[in-house]
């Protein structure tokens, strides 16, 4: 026959059980979000991207313009094998569905002179949950374990 600690124990471990689930598979607010329409301007310069990051939710319609200030540069987009060139003084636009959620580098196609193979951008599709993910499940192993010395 168990006791009344027995039984408050055992709920309390399903509690915590239930909770770390909670904390682990259920999707954020801004995966439920409605997709829009982004548009962002890169510029590419000698070596760089301006801005050199640019974060879109899950599901958005984006729409970059690429504008080559100096010399012919490209945008190519890892993970979604996207491709766009721009001649100095022009622009030249991509637009595609953020489909896949993670971070992305993108990086000059064009051979731009040395420091070329450094010239690297970033697109974020969606919140990086994970990691608060993982500091959520660590503060509830820390309250576990507090509880466990407790009890």
């Amino acid at each position: 026959m168990m006791t009344t600690r027995t039984l408050k124990r055992r709920r309390g471990w399903m509690l915590i059980g239930l909770i770390g689930l909670l904390i682990a598979f259920v999707p954020a607010p801004s995966l439920l979000a409605a997709p829009t329409d982004q548009s962002f301007r890169i510029e590419a310069s000698r070596y760089q991207y301006l801005p050199e990051s640019i974060s879109v939710n899950p599901g958005d319609r984006v729409t970059i313009e690429l504008a080559a200030t100096d010399v012919v540069h490209g945008l190519f987009i890892d993970g979604y094998d996207l491709n766009v060139t721009a001649d100095p003084g022009q622009s030249a636009k991509l637009s595609f569905v953020a489909d896949r959620s993670g971070s992305f580098r993108f990086r000059c196609s064009v051979t731009c002179g040395a420091l070329h193979p450094f010239m690297i951008g970033k697109l974020n599709v969606g919140l990086n949950d994970g990691l608060w993910r993982a500091i959520g499940l660590a503060l509830l192993v820390a309250i576990a374990g507090v509880w466990a010395v407790r009890s």
